[in-house]
């Protein structure tokens, strides 16, 4: 249940006269009265005798007796209450309570107090109410609104627990304002996908993925067909922006343009252009890493830049397990213009959920916690890489580094969600907690032919060879030895040693290596996780159809072949 608390107003009866007429998209199917500080209260609604004025002028008695230089300017206050979609629908009573609740809890009528504001709520649609009221007691005195917002919160908290709806997180203030009961109405008879607010957020977030530059990012807005308006200062200097769908016009057929910020807190000009200095001071710096130097250029396909965000992601897992908080902070952040990115450039058996899963993800990169930019660049140099390789076709190799990526963001996320527990951002962790589901799935449509071929390879090992990847795999994890062997996937595991064995490494080094990276617990199959640490650690192509011939030539006859020593320097230090 969401509480919103909206801007004061001046004018009582202009906001009795939005809640009772058919709204801005005509979603006000049935308004009418279910609760008011007097239960006398006329309803313009239901009784044919009560007019607007009449509601106006008992709610505004309190502010009219005062003397005209002492009355508030902005007296007129509105709280909104939603419940969540999948909640049963509330009867009238039922929101009378809970009205009851919210302007007892808020400080604006305490319980037992007679001489408290007026106020009433109206109720247009299943799933919310109105409260309006006037900010005069009955006594002449200002009521004690402190932490209103907060406290209307908690009591949705409590709300939710005693009559059994979805549970919120606890907000804090961080979050991206939701689409309007009017604009949801509005999409859903038009026959979007999602309210426009939505689809504007959504299409400003892929534009910023992996930016460089403010021009850079508003010719992806036009090129993503957006109508953008530009505020410029006298002296030239760009303010900010809004952008707008060609398609969605209010009822002057004038396009509805939204501001950045309004969009989400983070997609405001200023807040952009810190990504874009953070960037710059990374460049900066004279002990930047041989990989983020190579990163700099253009990644020549899809494959590669899958390549390369997969091991920019495997760092970021480290950071967030052991970085400070402003470097954390920092990399989950990134991280959302990583999964943006990849929604982007998709195939179509990937899209749907690595959509969902940026865009569930997208509450989880704002915090209290103040990201240091500049620790996110090889994540934003990932994130424009996947850009500019264009679109994979979903088979192949690129198909193949897809899932490695797919799977090593999961892990990415998931220590995201355990971070934001840990801090106690507790919408944080739930959103990064969906999106590791989400990403769950996709890589479950992604991985499924790759790791078919790599299993049929492993079946057909040589016994001799099958019996060393045994003894290696022994050696190396001898407490996961016996649950690895159990998984199907063990035979997809046990070609990839074998691969990494003839490209001329030690098998068991390298795969105790994977393990200890991080925790496996959260994988759902453990072989799965180590074919993929493995092939990206040993610089193996990821579908096995494109190993080189020296190598599935040394895998049929069960010996070893060296490797060119182009494939063999280096690739043992990735991360």
């Amino acid at each position: 249940m969401i509480p919103s608390i909206h801007k004061r107003g001046s004018e009582t009866i202009g906001l009795i006269r939005y809640l009772y007429g058919p709204g801005t998209e005509e979603e006000h199917i049935d308004p009418h009265l279910v609760a008011a500080f007097d239960p006398l209260t006329p309803d313009p609604g239901r009784d044919s005798k009560a007019t607007y004025e009449q509601l106006q002028r008992l709610l505004d008695q309190p502010v009219n007796a005062l003397p005209a230089g002492k009355r508030p300017e902005k007296h007129v206050w509105h709280l909104s209450v939603r419940a969540a979609p999948e909640d049963p629908i509330l009867s009238d009573e039922d929101w009378a309570a809970i009205a009851r609740r919210m302007v007892a809890a808020t400080g604006i009528a305490p319980d037992g107090d007679e001489k408290a504001c007026r106020w009433a709520a109206v109720r247009h649609a299943d799933d919310h109410i109105h409260i309006i009221a006037t900010l005069v007691r009955d006594d002449g005195r200002r009521p004690r609104l402190h932490n209103e917002a907060r406290r209307a919160q908690a009591e949705c908290r409590r709300i939710e627990a005693d009559y059994r709806l979805r549970r919120v997180a606890p907000g804090d203030g961080t979050a991206a304002k939701r689409p309007t009961s009017a604009e949801r109405h509005k999409a859903k008879r038009q026959g979007r996908e999602q309210p426009a607010r939505e689809e504007l957020r959504e299409t400003v977030r892929r534009a910023v993925a992996g930016a460089t530059s403010e021009e850079e990012f508003f010719d992806r807005l036009a090129s993503a067909g957006l109508l953008i308006r530009k505020r410029v200062a006298p002296s030239g200097d760009l303010l900010g922006y809004k952008v707008a769908l060609p398609d969605n016009r209010n009822g002057e057929k004038e396009p509805v343009f939204y501001a950045g910020s309004t969009l989400s807190p983070d997609l405001s000009l200023p807040r952009i252009r810190k990504r874009f200095s953070g960037d710059s001071d990374a460049a900066d710096q004279s002990d930047r890493a041989p990989s983020d130097r190579a990163s700099d250029t253009a990644p020549s396909g899809p494959a590669t830049a899958r390549r390369r965000a997969a091991t920019a992601v495997w760092q970021a897992v480290l950071v967030v397990d052991d970085g400070e908080d402003g470097q954390v902070a920092a990399s989950i952040a990134a991280a959302g213009e990583v999964l943006d990115a990849l929604a982007k450039t998709s195939a179509a058996h990937t899209r749907h959920q690595l959509r969902e899963a940026a865009f569930v993800f997208e509450r989880a990169t704002r915090s209290h916690v103040q990201a240091e930019r500049g620790h996110d660049r090889a994540l934003r140099q990932a994130a424009r890489d996947l850009v500019y390789s264009g679109p994979a076709l979903g088979r192949g190799e690129d198909g193949a580094t897809t899932a490695m990526v797919i799977d090593m963001a999961f892990f990415l996320v998931t220590a995201a969600a355990h971070w934001h527990a840990k801090k106690g951002h507790a919408q944080q962790a739930v959103a990064a907690q969906g999106a590791a589901e989400h990403l769950r799935a996709a890589y479950q449509a992604a991985a499924g032919v790759p790791l078919g071929v790599l299993y049929q390879r492993g079946r057909r090992l040589p016994q001799p060879l099958r019996q060393r990847q045994i003894a290696h795999l022994r050696q190396a994890v001898p407490e996961l030895a016996d649950q690895i062997l159990a998984e199907p996937g063990w035979h997809a595991l046990a070609a990839t040693l074998a691969d990494v064995e003839s490209a001329g490494h030690d098998p068991a080094a390298l795969l105790a290596e994977a393990a200890a990276r991080r925790e496996l617990g959260t994988a759902g199959s453990i072989s799965d996780v180590l074919v993929w640490r493995l092939r990206r650690m040993a610089d193996l192509p990821a579908d096995a159809t494109t190993m080189p011939q020296h190598t599935t030539a040394a895998a049929k006859s069960g010996g070893t072949a060296r490797p060119s020593p182009s494939r063999h320097d280096g690739p043992r230090n990735a991360r």
